[in-house]
């Protein structure tokens, strides 16, 4: 079984991690979403609208890389942000990027890549307003639905998570 950590905390946008997640259960895979701190956060719709609140399943204090397969980074401007600012996260991410497992990032939720700095000559895609965030990272941003490049999986947007959803689950070999 494959077992997929979920990093996200206040300002997640939504549909990004639930489409996701409910994609990846449904392929039979075992999803930890991975907050920093334990407890509920508050989700958002369209980056700014409160949604629902979400259960953290494990502080990311309490998280070892070592203990998950594959990661997904969802998206929220509110969201990526604290993340990539986080050491934990930032050390978490890193230690996927080193035993070359696969990461999938939609939205902002590439940020916390570059903070790992290991983008640089990377075919990536994201959410258009953070492009120079990614080319100043050396990543190469194209504009398409999705982008596989090595390890990782790429996409824009919400409208996009039918095409991510398909490319995460061959990525993380659940389909």
């Amino acid at each position: 079984m494959v077992k997929v950590a979920v990093l996200a905390t206040d300002g997640l946008e939504e549909i990004e991690l639930t489409a996701s997640r409910a994609a990846l259960e449904k392929a039979g895979a075992t999803v930890t979403i991975i907050s920093l701190k334990g407890g509920e956060f508050q989700a958002v719709n369209n980056g700014i609208y409160p949604s629902h609140s979400i259960r953290a399943d494990l502080a990311i204090a309490d998280a070892k890389a070592g203990d998950y397969d594959a990661l997904l980074l969802p998206g929220g401007p509110v969201s990526s942000d604290a993340l990539r600012l986080n050491r934990d996260v930032v050390a978490f991410a890193k230690a996927f990027v080193k035993a070359n497992k696969p990461i999938a990032a939609i939205c902002h939720g590439v940020q916390t890549l570059i903070e790992v700095n290991q983008l640089k000559g990377r075919t990536v895609t994201s959410w258009p307003a953070i492009r120079r965030d990614l080319e100043n990272a050396g990543a190469i941003w194209v504009d398409h639905d999705v982008v596989v490049d090595g390890p990782y999986v790429f996409s824009r947007c919400p409208v996009d998570i039918p095409a991510f959803n398909k490319a995460m689950l061959r990525h993380f070999r659940l389909a």
